[in-house]
C-alpha cells in the first residue's frame, strides 16, 4: 500500500509549496524509493491552458497532453521522471466530474453536496496514482493557502483520508512564513501559530511544519512553534532562502525531513540518500569557469514564471558547460527597426519565446533578422520558429506580406498556416495539438548530431504549422527541414546550415529539460554562445606602431 504525504500552506502564497514537495520527493527517490508528486488546484478552470500567462504563468504540458500547472515542471526537473494527466487536478475538473454524473443518474436521485460527493470525488482523486501499485510514496500539494474558501473541499478530504488511512500511512507538511521584522530585529512565530489553528480548526492537524524564513531560526524558537502548534521539536524545519531552488533539498536533507517523514511513516531508513549527481551539477552551477548573455524576446517578460520552463533548462545548460548563463528580458512589443541593433546590443545569443495573438510578433520578427544577418546564436520555439519562417521568406525568399494566418488571415503568402485537423474545431480548451510526438531527424543535419540519434519524441502545443507548400522554395534558398513528424510530414525543426547555430523548433524543448539530463538543444545553443563571446574578445588584426617596430 502507498504511503500519502500532503504538503498545505498558510500565511502567504508563492512559498515554495511545490519545492518543498519537490525537494522531498527528490531525498526519498535517491533513498531507493519510488515516489510521484500530484498537484490540487482550487481554481474552477478545468486546467490553466485557456489562462494568459499574466494570470498563471506558464502552461505545462505533460507527455501525455495535459496542460497542467507549472509546478509538474518542477516536479519532472527533479525526480527526472515524466508526469500524466492524474498528476494535475482542479477544482474545475472536480465538479465537472460530479456534474456529468449527476446528469448521468449515477447518485440515484440522491440530493449533490460538497459534502460527500465532491469531497469523496477529490478523495478518488487523490488515491489514483498510489492505487496503481507503480509508487511506494504518493505526494499531493494543495494549492492556495489555509483559509481560502476554495480550498476548503480539499482540506476537508484530507481530514476524512487521516482519519480513513491512519497516522501510519498519512502525513501532513504545512508550510508557513516566520516574517522577520528589521525594526524588531526578530522573527515573528504568531503568523504560523495563526496558520497552523485555523488548519487545526478544519480537524487537520499538521505532523511537520516548514517554515520559511530570511533569518536563521534558533533553538528556543522551533520550542515556541512546537509548543503553540502541537509537533515535536525536531518536526519543525527551517527552510531558509538559498541563491538556487536546486540547493533545497540538500538543505531539507540537512534539516533531516526525509528521515523525519520516514520515521511517521514507519518506513525503514536503509540507506543514506544518493546525491552526488545532484552536487555535482551545483558545484556546476555555483561556480562557472565563463559567462555568456542571452536575450530572452517575449512578451510577457514582465513575468518571470511565464517562461519558468525556459529559465530553468538554461540553468541545466550552463551547468553542463560550466557556464553562467545571464538572461536579459528583451520586451519584443518595444522592438522597431530603429531600435534594434541597441536592444540587441551585447547579446551573445536570442531566444524568441513563445507564445499566442498579433502582439509583439514584427518585433520578435526584426530581432530574428537581426541574428540571421549578424551569425548570432539564435533558438526560436513554437511561435519562435513560425516568427523564424516569416523573416525568411520576406527578406530571403522576397514574399512581401508573408505571414501566419493566425495573425493574417488575408495573408498572401501563408507560410504559417492552421494545421488541417484544426479547422473544424470551435472550443478552445484541450483542444490543441498536445503532448509527445515522434520526429525523424535529417541525416547529417545539425539538430541530428546534437540529439545524437535519428529518431526522437517532444512535446507539444499549438494549432499552426509550417506550410509545406513553400517547403521547396525554403530548402532551395538555404532553410533546411531538419526534422519532421512521419506520420503527417509536419515541419518540426528548420535550421540555417553555415549559421553559427540557427534552429527552430515547432515543439517545446524545453519541457524535457531536467537537472540530470539538460535537454541537447539548449546544451548546444549555450555552447554556441558561448563560442560567439570568445570569438568577439579576440582582436581581428594586431599590428605594432612603427615606432615600437624592432629594426631586424
Amino acid at each position: 500500500m502507498a504511503k500519502y504525504i500532503f504538503v498545505t500552506g498558510g500565511v502567504t502564497s508563492s512559498l515554495g509549496k511545490g519545492i518543498i514537495a519537490a525537494s522531498l520527493a527528490k531525498l526519498l527517490q535517491a533513498r531507493g524509493l519510488r515516489v510521484t508528486i500530484q498537484k490540487f488546484d482550487p481554481y474552477i478552470n478545468v486546467d490553466p491552458g485557456t489562462l494568459n500567462p499574466y494570470e498563471h504563468g506558464e502552461c505545462y504540458v505533460t507527455e501525455d497532453g495535459a496542460e497542467t500547472d507549472l509546478d509538474l515542471g518542477h516536479y519532472e526537473r527533479f525526480l527526472n521522471h515524466p508526469t500524466s494527466q492524474a498528476n494535475n487536478v482542479t477544482t474545475g475538473k472536480i465538479y465537472q466530474t460530479v456534474i456529468n454524473k449527476e446528469r448521468e443518474g449515477a447518485y440515484l436521485g440522491k440530493t449533490v453536496q460538497v459534502i460527500p460527493h465532491i469531497t469523496d470525488e477529490i478523495k478518488r482523486r487523490i488515491l489514483i496514482l498510489g492505487n496503481e501499485g507503480h509508487f511506494d510514496i504518493v505526494i499531493t500539494e494543495l494549492g492556495g493557502t489555509v483559509g481560502d474558501i476554495e480550498s476548503l473541499p480539499y482540506i476537508e478530504a484530507v481530514r476524512q483520508l487521516q482519519w480513513e488511512l491512519g497516522n501510519e500511512n498519512c502525513l501532513v507538511i504545512h508550510l508557513t512564513l516566520i516574517p522577520y521584522l528589521k525594526a524588531a530585529k526578530e522573527l515573528k512565530t504568531k503568523p504560523t501559530q495563526h496558520s497552523v489553528r485555523m488548519l487545526s480548526e478544519n480537524g487537520v492537524h499538521p505532523d511537520v511544519i516548514v517554515c520559511r524564513t530570511e533569518e536563521p531560526m534558533y533553538l528556543d524558537l522551533k520550542k515556541k512553534i512546537a509548543l503553540f502548534c502541537n509537533v515535536t521539536v525536531d518536526s519543525v524545519i527551517e527552510a531558509n532562502d538559498v541563491s538556487t531552488i536546486y540547493e533545497v533539498p540538500l538543505e531539507m536533507l540537512r534539516e533531516r525531513l526525509d528521515t523525519i517523514c520516514l520515521q511517521k511513516l514507519h518506513i525503514p531508513v536503509t540507506r543514506d540518500p544518493e546525491m552526488s549527481r545532484w552536487r555535482e551539477f551545483l558545484d556546476k552551477l555555483k561556480y562557472p569557469k565563463s559567462r555568456v548573455t542571452i536575450g530572452l524576446i517575449g512578451k510577457y517578460v514582465e513575468l518571470q514564471d511565464a517562461y519558468k520552463s525556459i529559465l530553468e533548462s538554461f540553468i541545466h545548460a550552463g551547468a553542463m558547460n560550466e557556464c553562467k548563463v545571464v538572461v536579459q528580458n528583451v520586451h519584443s512589443e518595444f522592438i522597431t527597426s530603429e531600435n534594434v541593433a541597441e536592444k540587441l546590443a551585447g547579446l551573445d545569443g536570442l531566444l524568441v519565446a513563445p507564445g499566442f495573438g498579433p502582439r509583439g510578433i514584427e518585433g520578435k520578427i526584426m530581432a530574428i533578422r537581426y541574428a540571421r544577418e549578424h551569425q548570432i546564436p539564435f533558438f526560436g520555439i513554437c511561435l519562435g520558429m513560425q516568427c523564424a519562417v516569416i523573416e525568411f521568406s520576406r527578406n530571403v525568399l522576397g514574399l512581401a506580406g508573408a505571414h501566419s494566418t493566425e495573425m493574417n488571415p488575408d495573408s498572401p503568402y501563408p507560410v504559417i498556416d492552421l494545421m488541417e485537423e484544426q479547422k473544424k474545431i470551435t472550443t478552445k480548451g484541450g483542444t490543441m495539438r498536445l503532448g509527445a510526438y515522434p520526429c525523424e531527424l535529417t541525416p547529417g543535419s545539425l539538430v541530428q548530431k546534437m540529439y545524437n540519434r535519428s529518431s526522437i519524441s517532444e512535446r507539444h502545443r499549438h494549432r499552426y504549422e509550417f506550410n509545406n507548400k513553400y517547403l521547396h522554395q525554403m530548402e532551395e534558398a538555404g532553410m533546411v527541414a531538419s526534422g519532421k513528424n512521419p506520420a503527417t510530414d509536419l515541419v518540426e525543426i528548420i535550421e540555417l546550415p553555415g549559421h553559427p547555430f540557427f534552429v527552430g523548433t515547432q515543439f517545446h524543448p524545453e519541457l524535457k529539460s531536467t537537472v540530470e539530463k539538460p535537454h541537447p538543444l539548449f546544451v548546444e545553443f549555450i555552447r554556441a554562445a558561448k563560442g560567439f563571446s570568445e570569438k568577439k574578445k579576440v582582436p581581428t588584426s594586431f599590428a605594432l606602431p612603427e615606432s615600437v617596430v624592432h629594426p631586424d
